[in-house]
């Protein structure tokens, strides 16, 4: 088998995998490093971001005040000594990106143009419209053309971290193009491969967001952290999961139910303010409460018969509506065109004219690979940085457009800290890792390849997502979660039996989709046991069981550790450094 050798090998290229190739050019530029993607970087899920990244860059806001709205917003779960490296190195990471290309937008003098984000105090977010993500990467992407050491594997799909003498050294990769499982040698890897939230029907994500480096990492013994923690956002286009950005609601819009009434009022995120009233700024409204709690008050509209019931694609739906129409078509297009695009293309209307439909989708994963302040793992070799690494900064609830920031700040830590590993581990063992290599493409051609199944990709993956939405949703109880751990295992044996019909070799999307299911099953045991064993609500983890947030107990991150059987759930005191755990309030409660 050939072998490819590099002294660092990045898994993803989106916005996390991008910095961190960049930032070992800055470090040490005669460095081999390997980018492997299963799609082309300029289709990494970071390019579907819209509304913002957060920094402290205005003279009425402060990095304290930064770290102060994260760690309320992550109910107390964030480590707070991640959270200060966060905010501290943010603005720094956001001005490079300025200067290596990235049109923010600005203000009539020139300055930096920041909008107000939900649980956000100060307006600190940067946007470049509502193309956030789309601008970030291409400035990524091109910056990273600048570094001849940096070698690209587009459209390669890591299968298998290649571990020995107890450290990771390298990846199998089938190259898409020929089928052939390839072996290549790393000093160090670092996942950078998003999130998870295909394990859900009705989410954001894009359909390559399977998991795939969480899953990776789960089964050589790295621990996955707080996988309870799953974000809803609260606007998503019914029947698509396709985003209406949080930055609509930044510029002033309001959700409202069935009635025309803002329901928000009622579910102690602020006091309503007069829209129309120019003395009252749109900013401070309680449509910027954080995304848990806008979630969890659209279920209680539910619960009401308040919201509007909705025919789609998937069948009738609950919805409220998403109203911009008092900002005027002007700003609608110069602050929210994309929102406008988005609607006119798949709900049909016009923004400027009618509300928007909209529910609650899933969005983010809080939790992902267990990984220190340094973006490295329990085993060494393996570093984390992106979604799918948990710092953690986000603990239970995480803050809209700090993820983008996130992606900078850790992809950049996490490829220094590689840096220094690989310095200090020179040597790898080419033949073992050929060897496991070879086994992988064994496994592969006896698994899909000379044997037929019973069962189908579709019919687990449908029933996956069922089975997650009903236990893990946006609330949970011990029957629910139990129904669902349950239904995981019986569908991880029944994954044993899944066969795929198409036996050619080059671009096989049915191979790599069930070897993707196989990854989503490993990340969904991972939420739902997490989520089983913490009794207590906290952020976007709410048991109606167990409704109190119980501080006593589980001030802590959950870790779930794979084993043959269920997983093996341990917990780990979160980092405080100068912010005691308190009450979340944001505003008074109404009514």
């Amino acid at each position: 088998m050939e072998f490819l050798n590099h002294d660092i090998l990045i898994v993803g290229g989106g916005g996390a995998g991008l910095r961190a190739s960049i930032a070992i050019g800055e470090e040490n530029p005669q460095l081999s490093v390997g980018v492997i993607s299963k799609v082309y970087p300029m289709r990494s899920h970071t390019i579907s971001a819209e509304g913002g990244a957060a920094a402290v860059i205005k003279a009425n806001d402060s990095l304290d005040a930064h770290a102060r709205d994260t760690i309320t917003g992550s109910d107390w779960l964030a480590d707070q000594d991640a959270v200060e490296a966060f905010v501290n190195e943010a603005p720094k990471e956001m001005i490079q990106l300025e200067h290596w290309g990235c049109p923010w937008s600005r203000e009539p003098d020139g300055h930096v143009a920041v909008r107000p984000f939900g649980g956000m105090k100060i307006e600190r977010t940067w946007f470049a419209a509502d193309k956030t993500g789309f601008h970030m990467l291409h400035a990524l992407f091109q910056t990273s053309l600048k570094y001849n050491n940096v070698t690209r594997y587009d459209e390669w799909f890591v299968t298998r971290l290649l571990v020995d003498d107890g450290r990771v050294q390298g990846v199998a990769a089938i190259e898409l193009r020929t089928g052939q499982v390839r072996a290549i040698g790393g000093k160090a890897v670092i996942l950078c491969t998003g999130g998870a939230g295909r394990i859900f029907p009705f989410t954001t994500n894009a359909a390559i967001k399977t998991g795939d480096g969480m899953a990776l990492a789960y089964r050589v013994g790295v621990p996955l952290k707080d996988m309870e923690f799953v974000q809803y956002h609260p606007t998503g286009l019914p029947g698509t999961g396709i985003l209406i950005t949080e930055a609509a609601r930044g510029e002033g819009g309001i959700l409202v139910n069935k009635d025309g009434y803002r329901y928000l009022q009622d579910y102690n995120l602020g006091q309503p303010l007069d829209v129309r009233d120019p003395r009252h700024p749109q900013k401070a409204s309680m449509e910027l409460g954080p995304r848990d709690r806008l979630s969890q008050a659209f279920m209680k509209e539910v619960e009401k018969g308040r919201t509007i019931k909705l025919e789609t694609a998937v069948g009738p739906v609950d919805v409220v509506h998403l109203d911009v129409r008092h900002l005027g078509e002007e700003k609608i297009n110069k602050k929210i065109p994309f929102v406008r695009e988005l609607a006119k293309n798949y709900a049909g209307i016009d923004p400027v004219y009618e509300p928007i439909p909209v529910r609650p989708v899933v969005h983010y994963m809080m939790g992902g690979v267990s990984t220190n302040i340094e973006g490295a793992t329990i085993v060494p070799g393996l570093f984390a940085a992106g979604e799918c690494a948990c710092v953690s900064i986000n603990g239970a609830n995480r803050l809209g457009s700090n993820s983008l920031t996130e992606l900078l700040v850790f992809g950049a830590r996490a490829a220094r800290s590689a840096v220094k590993f690989a310095a200090d581990h020179p040597q790898i063992n080419k033949d073992a890792l050929i060897a496991q290599a070879e086994d992988e493409q064994r496994q592969i051609t006896q698994r899909w390849f000379q044997k037929d199944g019973s069962e189908t990709i579709a019919a687990i993956r449908l029933e996956l997502n069922k089975t997650m939405e009903a236990g893990c949703g946006i609330y949970r109880s011990e029957e629910s979660l139990k129904k669902t751990c349950d239904d995981i295992r019986k569908l991880k044996e029944r994954y044993h039996n899944v066969g795929i019909s198409d036996k050619s070799i080059s671009f096989n999307t049915e191979l790599t989709a069930a070897i993707e299911l196989g990854f989503m099953l490993d990340t969904a045991e991972a939420v739902a046991f997490s989520a089983l064993a913490r009794q207590e609500s906290r952020g976007s983890h709410q048991r109606t069981d167990f409704a109190k947030r119980d501080d006593e107990k589980y001030l802590k991150h959950s870790l779930a550790y794979r084993t043959d059987g269920d997983p093996r759930i341990e917990y780990l005191d979160v980092v405080i450094t100068k912010w005691p755990p308190a009450e979340r309030v944001y505003g008074q409660q109404t009514s």
